[in-house]
């Protein structure tokens, strides 16, 4: 195998090194993972601008990005492997700010998308290889807490965004938002240049074939997902992309398991402990992701905040995970995985069903449910995140920060498609009759007001009985997939004390 730069050479520097390594890659992780977050409290904004999106449209709008994000992830996971991580991160930080920027003077829609999928090109070059170099720059008794630290920088991240977010949309529109984005990107990757250590390079071939059927299997199972409410779920267009999806996605498998060097070998899903790990991470981005996206327009039109009170709405979720991800390594120890994650999925359900009743009633009582939640994601993403980690050997970081990284990102694709198409749905079917007879049925708010100015309260009523029926479905999903995940990790416990404990929570 050849390696141009041994990795001893930045062992001896380690840990004079790993602080400021960790800072540097919470924060480009936060970055990343925060634009998700930020553009939702955008979309009332989007939707009254002169780009005119339907509600197709501001769908992918988010999901663009978080699409090509999740698609790439693990591929600029291989190409930080084999080229160089430091490398790979400073040039997805610049990618990522130039994507910003194309979105910012957008003129219409399909010029915002592009932008969108740029930048998504860039974040998947970050976040993987910030796990990677982290992995790297820290010494092995130090890689629990590190990975806890990143790991609650991912779930901190959305909640950034959300108040970063409500800040800028607050100062200026929605543009203002795109520059805030590529300035900070710029800055992250002069400070990327400065701290973070170079790492070995592995002589590794791109698994390009496997990459371009991964991207294409999700974009057409999202375009099922996110037409379906539009175009009908028995039209044609949504029939074909789900046919079309799950073909792809099999020759996917047999294009992988052909390939000398895959993308994402799907045998390493025959262990217990990395397959229910991945589920689980994608499960709790879902509905972590879910809620943000109606969250944000669900405090703006249903309780008539402003944005930047909306961003600042969702700050009850994050105090469990400034106050508790630091305690979670040993809560883990002493309870096992099964038990720890058991409490994360129960407690997301029931903070997700607690915020669709809550919607209506006094801020404080909604933000118990966020506290709910952020208590959930609090326990979940450090026990996942160290799961996957230890599923992999050191050697190949760069495909489990890819890996982790994917589960994150297409988790909140899903999230993003399947809670909003819920809410379309929800919001059509109680709209007042003159608007529900009205070709075509409007599916966002602004449509409807623009049609009907008049029914103002009874239009933001319908969108409130819509995010309420989205958070309750988001509420079902998490409760038994969650149960199918803690199943998988009660086998791979299992299967490890029957193998002398290699994977011994």
């Amino acid at each position: 195998m050849a390696v141009t730069a041994p990795l001893s050479e930045a062992t001896p520097r380690r840990a004079g090194r790993s602080g400021p390594v960790l800072a540097c890659v919470s924060v480009c992780t936060a970055l990343v993972v925060g634009f998700v977050a930020a553009i939702n409290l955008a979309v009332p904004q989007l939707a009254a601008s002169s780009l005119r999106p339907t509600s197709s449209d501001l769908l992918w709008m988010v999901d663009a990005y978080v699409v090509i994000f999740a698609c790439l992830v693990i591929p600029a996971g291989a190409a930080g492997d084999k080229l160089g991580r430091k490398g790979v991160l400073i040039a997805g930080l610049v990618i990522f700010a130039s994507g910003a920027a194309v979105s910012a003077m957008a003129p219409n829609v399909a010029v915002m998308l592009i932008g969108r999928a740029v930048t998504g090109v860039g974040a998947a070059c970050v976040l993987p290889n910030c796990v990677g170099i982290l992995l790297h720059a820290t010494a092995p008794e130090r890689r629990p807490h590190a990975l806890a630290v990143w790991a609650a920088a991912t779930g901190i991240g959305g909640v950034v965004g959300n108040v970063g977010g409500g800040a800028v949309l607050s100062a200026g529109s929605w543009r203002a938002l795109f520059v805030a984005a590529a300035l900070l990107a710029a800055c992250c990757a002069v400070w990327a240049a400065r701290s973070a250590p170079r790492s070995a390079r592995l002589a590794r071939t791109l698994d390009l074939p496997g990459t371009l059927l991964f991207v294409a299997a999700v974009v057409a199972l999202l375009i099922g997902i996110i037409e379906g409410p539009e175009q009908g779920w028995s039209s044609a267009v949504v029939l074909v992309a789900f046919g079309c999806s799950l073909l792809l996605s099999l020759c996917w498998v047999r294009a992988e398991l052909r390939a000398p060097h895959p993308m994402l070998d799907p045998r390493l899903f025959r262990d217990p402990v990395l397959s229910s790990a991945a589920l689980g991470m994608t499960l709790t981005f879902f509905g972590s992701f879910g809620l943000f996206y109606v969250n944000a327009s669900l405090l703006q039109y249903g309780r008539g905040y402003s944005v930047l009170e909306a961003g600042l709405g969702i700050i009850p979720l994050t105090v469990p995970l400034l106050v508790g991800t630091r305690h979670v390594p040993g809560l883990m120890r002493r309870l096992g995985t099964p038990v720890t994650l058991s409490a994360a999925f129960a407690l997301t359900s029931a903070g997700l069903v607690g915020l669709s009743y809550a919607s209506a009633m006094a801020y404080p009582v909604y933000a118990a449910g966020l506290f709910v939640i952020g208590l959930g994601i609090m326990l979940a993403a450090p026990c996942l995140t160290a799961q996957i980690a230890s599923a992999l050997p050191v050697e190949r970081a760069g495909i489990a920060g890819g890996l982790q990284s994917a589960t994150r990102e297409l988790g909140s694709a899903l999230g993003v498609a399947v809670v909003g198409t819920v809410l379309t749905a929800g919001f059509t079917r109680h709209l007042p009759a003159d608007l529900s007879r009205h070709t075509p049925v409007p599916r966002t708010v602004q449509e409807a007001l623009t049609l009907a100015p008049a029914d103002h309260t009874a239009v933001t009523e319908a969108f409130v009985h819509g995010a309420d029926t989205a958070l309750r479905a988001a509420a079902l999903v998490v409760l038994l997939a969650g149960a199918v995940v803690v199943a998988g990790a009660r086998r791979g416990c299992r299967g490890s004390r029957g193998s002398g404990g290699l994977h011994a929570t």
